[in-house]
């Protein structure tokens, strides 16, 4: 089945009967979902009324009658005098095609930056007016989380997607990483409702009690002495209270309480065994816990997410819950976004998308030394059936200009991302 990403229309071209996509943030715009079919005049007006020039249209998704109308109107406008009609080389059309295709992929990734910097904003100024406003910290960070639902529930399958490492705050770069893959991962476990909200509260605010401790003391570090230790320990205490104040619901408390517990009670404050832990703090203690060693307080300790995913399976099986990290396993895919692999034709890529359903066959960036760094185009490996992953690198094993080329993250930056199409029943993919 072809990849029916979506076009881009203008503004004035919306019709009742077309499926739309707005690229704005989720408080932006009144209506309940980012991507829907216009069903009255109003609707449209409300839109146009949003001061963007185009959105993006998915023919497959509109009314049949509307995509006709729409194609004989677009049709009639380009339409040349006979005489006047000429054919492109192959050449030009596998030209325009690229560059088409490359303003899609750069419009896609700019949408999902703007809206981790948007994410990150909200984050923010939740944490700045938990003491003075609590309950409205705390509808600040649930507007935030339900916007998050919004877009992983809806009718399309999401993608975890590498962004570069300037988007958003550094500061909190570690909080939405996990809430964003948290919430992917309870909706992969059969969450719904209140618990996958109390996923996203408490993976958005499981490090809220760090704000009450000494800046030097708000990253875990090997060298704390015993005293030190004790005293970053105390963060979890302090967001519980914390949560407490601002009216979370009990689901969340949990899951800020038990975000460092581990399945084999080698965890902290309580030394609970997984029996004792809820789902979603399973949850967000095993993905807290792979995002800080891509992430680590001090970068010169990061681990590939490659390595990072193995060594909790291989090394810290114990520690987590066997079906959440099985189901955290699948999800993510062998190679996560981030990973540096070679391929099976021995070229160098970097990861940087993976369908959350579909894992196996990740979208990557090729070093290829005959397109410009700047041109080069995200490959979907499952349009790629000859092209597999031979094994994964770290950055420093990768010849110099292949570095130069794919610029792997020092710091993993992940949002959600509309995936493709999933084949119909019976094709191929």
């Amino acid at each position: 089945m072809a990849d029916s990403q979506p076009l881009f229309i203008d503004i004035s071209q919306l019709r009742i009967g077309m499926h739309i996509h707005l690229d704005l943030g989720w408080m932006d715009h009144p209506f309940p979902m980012n991507s829907f079919t216009l069903r009255s005049q109003e609707q449209i007006d409300i839109v146009r009324s949003l001061g963007l020039e185009r959105v993006r249209f998915s023919p497959d998704k509109s009314d049949p009658e509307v995509l006709l109308q729409h194609i004989a109107e677009i049709t009639a406008k380009q339409q040349p005098e006979q005489s006047e009609v000429e054919v492109d080389s192959p050449e030009i059309v596998a030209r325009r095609l690229r560059r088409d295709l490359l303003l899609s992929q750069r419009a896609s990734l700019q949408v999902c930056e703007r809206q981790f910097a948007d994410a990150s904003r909200s984050y923010r100024q939740a944490l700045e007016t938990v003491h003075s406003q609590p309950s409205v910290s705390r509808e600040q960070s649930e507007n935030l989380i339900r916007g998050f639902l919004a877009e992983i529930m809806g009718e399309h399958e999401a993608c975890i997607r590498l962004l570069s490492e300037n988007a958003g705050e550094k500061t909190s770069l570690h909080s939405i990483n996990v809430t964003v893959i948290s919430l992917l991962l309870g909706k992969a476990s059969g969450l719904i409702g209140q618990d996958l909200l109390d996923v996203g509260m408490g993976a958005l605010l499981h490090d809220l009690g760090k704000i009450e401790l000494p800046n030097r003391l708000r990253w875990s570090d090997e060298q704390f002495t015993a005293s030190e230790r004790s005293i970053y320990q105390e963060h979890v205490a302090h967001g519980v209270e914390l949560g407490q104040k601002m009216g979370l619901s009990k689901g969340a408390l949990l899951v800020i309480g038990q975000h460092h517990e581990l399945a084999d009670g080698k965890g902290y404050p309580q030394r609970i065994t997984e029996e004792r832990m809820s789902l979603p703090s399973r949850i967000v203690a095993l993905v807290n816990l792979y995002d800080n060693l891509c992430n680590p307080g001090n970068p010169g300790l990061a681990i590939t997410p490659h390595e990072a995913l193995a060594q909790i399976f291989a090394q810290r099986k114990s520690q987590f819950h066997a079906a959440t990290l099985s189901q955290f396993v699948h999800m993510m895919g062998v190679y996560p976004p981030g990973s540096v692999v070679q391929l099976s034709d021995e070229r160098f890529a970097l990861v940087v998308s993976v369908n959350s359903c579909r894992p196996l066959r990740p979208r990557i960036v090729i070093h290829d030394t005959q397109i410009p760094r700047d041109e080069a185009l995200v490959i979907d490996l499952e349009d790629e059936p000859d092209i597999g992953i031979r094994r994964s690198l770290k950055p420093l094993q990768l010849p110099k200009n292949a570095f130069d080329y794919l610029s792997p993250r020092k710091r993993m930056c992940y949002f959600f991302e509309r995936a493709r199409e999933a084949p119909s029943p019976g094709e191929s993919p």
